[in-house]
């Protein structure tokens, strides 16, 4: 029997590539019979570039940057030859070039929330500097296209700092750069020169969110609270985000409808400055994850498929990630298993639903034992 392990991340606990082992140590011996295939899942935050790169047989290449307060962390680039990618990835990144080299990069590794502890998140202070240094070094090795995932963001810059990284100089009224631009300077920026270089790859944005940039649903509103935005600071960071949107906009001669876009709220707004400063287009992340992992094939191969992540609700089966590994396997006819921290679900014919952490566990010991307890609960299970 062939068995599909497709994990994504237990937040704080396990990494998808982790988790998947941990399942697969749990059943070894199990039965001989049983034929196991790994195949950890992307977001497009945490573990996005490592997973697509060896999944595809690429390198990962070490990178020096910024943190999101400024501090230096060391975070990946992945190189991919176009031609090691499964053709339907290929296609949401089309270059016309049979040999050309892909380049993977996520915002996580270099602009994340998990890279700062709870007293230093702060979107007034955070800048996406180091996810634009990435971006620049992945030009320096010569890729011809750039994909770059965007979750699970510690700042709200609208990617003014990953665009100052990129050439762009924001400047106050003496015409000195201010830098790197952080949402607390933004009052001193009166001007905008130099631009992202023509030459600069293409770049692609995996992103499954579609807020827009401003608004009740846009990326101030929905997503700075969780970055350390304080409720009575929103109205003024709305406003200067706005402000600051109209003016990056007039530089970079696109209109301002672009703010609207669905999407362009993604990662504190990074989504929008890439579209405008640096024509990024944006891609439906998991889409390209399962066509890159060829999930789909994976899938119709598989007996029987085990999933899950930290926490499955009924979110989980309306979204992305195992909820769409789910939804996929239950209409081609699998039996599916979901392993989860805590469950919050009603079942379904042909579902199976463990919670592996037992009842009344504090989070920090039920983080802190997770993968004792995925064993336990795979053990018991099969």
């Amino acid at each position: 029997m062939r068995v599909l392990l497709a994990f994504d991340k237990f937040k704080d606990s396990l990494a998808a590539h982790q988790a998947c082992e941990v399942a697969a140590r749990a059943l070894h011996g199990r039965d001989p019979e049983w034929e196991l295939d790994l195949c950890p899942l992307a977001d497009g935050g945490e573990g996005f570039t490592e997973i697509l790169t060896m999944a595809a047989g690429g390198r990962l290449v070490p990178c020096r940057v910024a943190g999101p307060r400024g501090d230096p962390v060391e975070a990946k680039l992945g190189l991919v030859p176009l031609k090691k990618i499964p053709r339907a990835a290929q296609a949401f990144f089309p270059t016309g070039n049979p040999d050309a080299l892909i380049a993977l990069a996520d915002l996580a590794s270099a602009s994340g929330l998990a890279l700062l502890p709870p007293e230093q998140r702060d979107p007034w202070q955070t800048t996406s500097q180091g996810t634009g240094q990435l971006l620049q070094a992945a030009a320096g090795l010569g890729a011809t296209a750039i994909v770059l995932g965007v979750g699970g963001s510690a700042t709200h810059d609208l990617g003014l700092g990953a665009l100052s990284a990129l050439g762009l100089c924001f400047c106050g009224t003496d015409g000195k750069d201010i830098g790197p631009p952080t949402p607390g300077r933004w009052p001193e920026i009166i001007t905008i020169n130099r631009e992202v270089s023509p030459l600069f790859p293409p770049l692609f944005i995996a992103c499954d969110v579609t807020n827009p940039l401003l608004g009740p649903n846009g990326a101030a509103t929905v997503y700075a609270p969780q970055k350390g935005l304080q409720a009575e600071d929103l109205p003024r960071l709305e406003a200067e985000s706005a402000r600051l949107a109209r003016l990056l906009c007039t530089h970079n001669g696109r209109p301002e409808s672009l703010m609207n876009e669905p999407g362009a709220g993604a990662a504190g707004g990074i989504a929008f400055g890439l579209m405008c400063a640096a024509r990024a287009k944006l891609r439906p992340g998991f889409d390209l994850v399962a066509a890159w992992l060829d999930l789909d094939a994976r899938l119709a191969a598989a007996d029987m498929v085990i999933t899950g992540e930290g926490r499955f609700d009924a979110s989980s089966l309306s979204g992305k990630g195992p909820g769409a590994v789910v939804r996929r396997a239950l209409a081609l006819g699998k039996p599916v298993h979901v392993f989860a921290g805590g469950i919050a679900t009603a079942t379904h014919p042909g579902l199976a639903l463990h919670a592996i952490t037992p009842a009344g566990t504090p989070l920090a010991q039920a983080l802190r034992e997770a993968p004792a307890n995925l064993t336990v609960a795979m053990q018991s299970a099969f």
